[in-house]
């Protein structure tokens, strides 16, 4: 890591650990944040850890243009265009119970929530939102058809990692999901925000990047169960009440913030050399998590191919 990133997830560690022990939000903060929540902890634990994160001010970075040319408008009709082609990927995918299935239907879930906050509002900039989404999708698309096409060398290594256990069928479908989670959160998303830029012209975006983590905690429940409905019966077994949810919530949010520090340190590189000293750390501390997950997250083959070819079609 950098002096600076290594300092940064120190402090975001700490921070962190500071929010489990900080004790609940007011009653107030904790019902507008998690209204009706049958979870009692989500309402105790995030709450806290979420005024922390918002705590870590992002660094000055300055506006950058947008140089891609995917959705360079913004408009709605791109996360459109995204939430077909994913549906279109996941269909192929079940017709054959591939593991990459897993994540295949989580992302979409993912990309129908974002769009769905797009178009009510919840984010400050819907058309940085709306473009973020089109570049993260088409680097994810880019990554499994250079596997798929044996441009292997391509591939970032949390990813080889995360497709050659959905290639194996020798992973969980908790496995999977974790296995593809790291290398699209850990290792696309940060060059995602350095390319679509982290700063606007109202100053920085980072409070519409937070802003996601409580969207995302309404979603573990409903795409768990959904998995295990589908694809493997075990998905949800890992079950300690409400906690394992508040966990995954815990964990994604310690995954985001390192997101967007890794950002900046690409933004503010000053050198093409520099830039590639980022990028390589980024790729490190992803497949350093993708190589403990896949160690841990391992099934017999043959159980779960055989659920999915009775239940996978699901709700399609």
């Amino acid at each position: 890591m950098t002096a600076l990133t290594r300092l940064l997830a120190a402090a975001l560690t700490t921070l962190l650990a500071l929010g489990l022990a900080v004790g609940p939000a007011t009653s107030a903060s904790a019902d507008d944040a998690y209204p009706g929540d049958p979870d009692p902890l989500r309402s105790i634990l995030l709450p806290p850890i979420d005024r922390l994160i918002a705590l870590l001010a992002p660094i000055p970075v300055p506006q950058t243009p947008y140089a891609g040319d995917l959705c360079v408008d913004g408009a709605d009709a791109c996360i459109d265009d995204a939430v077909v082609r994913m549906q279109e990927r996941l269909e192929g995918l079940v017709a054959t119970c591939s593991h990459s299935a897993v994540f295949s239907l989580a992302y979409l879930r993912v990309t129908e929530n974002v769009r769905d906050a797009v178009r009510t509002g919840y984010f400050d900039d819907a058309a940085w939102l709306n473009r973020m989404d089109a570049v993260f999708a088409e680097m994810y698309f880019d990554t499994v058809a250079n596997w798929s096409s044996g441009n292997k060398a391509a591939v970032p290594m949390a990813w080889r990692i995360a497709l050659q256990a959905e290639d194996d069928r020798a992973a969980s479908g908790l496995g999977n999901f974790l296995l593809a989670m790291n290398a699209h959160i850990n290792s696309d998303f940060p060059r995602v925000l350095a390319a679509v830029g982290l700063t606007g012209p109202d100053g920085s975006r980072k409070a519409d990047h937070d802003r996601y983590n409580n969207r995302l905690d309404s979603l573990y429940v409903p795409v768990f169960t959904e998995q295990a409905a589908r694809f493997d019966p075990t998905f949800d077994d890992i079950d300690a009440g409400t906690l394992d949810d508040t966990v995954v919530g815990v964990i994604m949010r310690g995954w985001r913030e390192m997101v967007w520090r890794h950002a900046e340190a690409l933004t503010l590189a000053k050198s093409p050399a520099a830039k590639r000293l980022v990028e390589k750390e980024i790729d490190v501390y992803a497949a350093l998590q993708a190589q403990l997950i896949r160690l841990v997250f391992v099934a017999p083959k043959g159980p779960r191919d055989a659920w999915c070819a009775e239940h996978g079609a699901g709700q399609g």
